[in-house]
């Protein structure tokens, strides 16, 4: 038996592609990409549904060790038929079940330096505070396993639906960050290959903050009855507010809060209004509530959800953004960092996040059928993720610093 050469083999696969596409697509033109990205390329009209046609050509072509992509030129589809298929390699769960370990001892710990303080014990030095937290790290549980809860709700949300569709992802890694306000960088999973088509990124990124507010919100609750009402003192450095926060106050405590002694001369909406985007006045000697760990925990998860749905990059608010404006969402990237200069002027933070959105927002995630349609179900998924946005976006994260 003789082995054909390379061209002959290419010729031979070339000709078994075509005689594929010709099942779901009437060809006008054919390309062969020789030194292009591409193996060979094939413009016209899909005879069949775009979902069932990609489905059809994906398992044929990877008989043939290729990949199809399809994707609207000119108003024109196109079939690129791309040499190569993704293997997909087995991860090893114990790296993430290390980190995870790692992860709620550094929550647990953080945990505990926040019951500590809000049991009005004061800690000077970082000597006591690591002796102290270590030894009574057991305090920290409130806290380590409500925002854990979020978390692991956000990215398994993220995860599950990611094997529904039968989309190739890892387990979350959480990222341990001892001696923080949380105890951790949060966590990340990673897509194995490219999402198939725009429904199912729909579904993988809406997943996980709707997962985690689903959990953030009762945490929330629950931690903000459990925190009494105190006096804002001179000193003060106090939690940002979003919609959502701002009205659980509200359903907890029967006002909004932080409440100014007066406002003057002020009207009331001015007043909140000035105090929600800016952080100032700081309301010095009016009343606000004594966090508890698991408010802490709460407003934390809700401050990550609105952080995770900024509609720009890969981002979840990117991909909500993409799905429903497709290219046109990278109009999204100057709308936000806009949004963000003036609101960096009264919170640093937000000048990392502009770096963040200059390097990355502009990237989105790879996709290999952009021909099929986003139907009215994912699409309204879509806008709710966007409207959950805005009800959980913290203007300023940390007022008073």
């Amino acid at each position: 038996m003789f082995n054909l050469p390379d061209t002959t083999k290419r010729t031979e696969t070339n000709a078994k592609m075509a005689q594929l596409v010709d099942q779901v697509m009437a060809v006008s033109d054919t390309t062969v990409g020789r030194n292009e990205d591409f193996e060979v390329r094939y413009r016209g009209q899909l005879t069949r549904d775009s979902e069932e046609a990609f489905d059809y050509l994906e398992a044929e072509f990877k008989a043939l060790k290729h990949t199809p992509w399809f994707r609207i030129e000119d108003g024109v589809h196109v079939i690129y038929a791309i040499s190569g298929v993704v293997n997909v390699k087995e991860g090893k769960p114990i790296r993430n079940l290390i980190l995870f370990i790692l992860t709620a001892i550094t929550v647990l710990q953080t945990g505990a330096m926040h019951q500590l303080g809000h049991e009005g014990i004061v800690v000077e030095t970082f000597g006591e505070m690591l002796q102290i937290s270590l030894t009574q790290i057991y305090k920290g549980w409130p806290f380590a396993v409500s925002l854990l809860a979020i978390l692991l709700a956000h990215e398994f949300g993220h995860y599950f639906a990611a094997r529904y569709h039968k989309s190739p992802a890892s387990l979350p890694f959480f990222i341990p960050f001892p001696f923080s306000p949380f105890g951790t960088f949060g966590a990340i999973i990673s897509m194995k290959a490219p999402i198939k088509n725009r429904k199912i990124l729909t579904d993988i990124g809406v997943a996980g903050p709707f997962a985690g507010f689903i959990v953030a919100l009762p945490v929330l609750y629950i931690g903000i009855s459990l925190s009494e009402l105190s006096v804002v003192p001179q000193e003060a450095v106090l939690e940002g507010n979003s919609i959502v926060y701002l009205l659980m106050k509200y359903l907890v405590h029967g006002e909004l809060l932080p409440r100014p002694v007066t406002y003057g001369e002020m009207n009331p909406l001015v007043w909140w209004a000035r105090f929600f985007f800016t952080g100032q006045p700081l309301p010095i000697g009016g009343p606000d509530i004594l966090m508890h760990p698991v408010a802490w925990a709460g407003w934390a998860g809700i401050l990550v959800t609105g952080l995770n749905l900024l509609p720009v990059g890969q981002l979840d608010g990117g991909h909500a953004a993409s799905v429903l404006f497709g290219k046109k969402a990278l109009f999204f990237v100057p709308v936000v960092i806009a949004l963000l200069v003036p609101l960096a002027f009264f919170w640093i933070g937000w000048w990392l996040w502009i770096g963040l959105i200059l390097l990355m927002g502009r990237q989105k995630a790879p996709l290999l059928d952009e021909i099929t349609p986003v139907n009215p179900m994912r699409k309204a998924l879509a806008i709710g993720a966007l409207v959950l946005f805005v009800l959980v976006f913290t203007p300023i994260p940390l007022q008073g610093l």
